[in-house]
């Protein structure tokens, strides 16, 4: 009986672990602190360049409605 109920118990525990495989999760996959750092810098450059396109824009604008 011991021998069968080992058997089945690791029978038992790697289709548990197959399936636990093949769930998926909702969960975001982790991102390093420095890599968010680096991406949030990326986006203040962006955010910094295209303000300055808005402003260079708006000047243009009102140049225009001047003359």
């Amino acid at each position: 009986m011991n021998r069968k109920k080992k058997i089945n118990q690791t029978l038992k525990s790697k289709a548990k672990k197959a399936n636990a495989k093949l769930q998926s999760s909702n969960k975001p996959k982790y991102i390093a602190k420095a890599d968010r750092e680096a991406l949030a810098a990326g986006a203040g450059i962006e955010s910094q360049t295209v303000d300055a396109t808005a402003v260079n824009a708006v000047t243009f604008d009102t140049a225009s409605i001047e003359s």
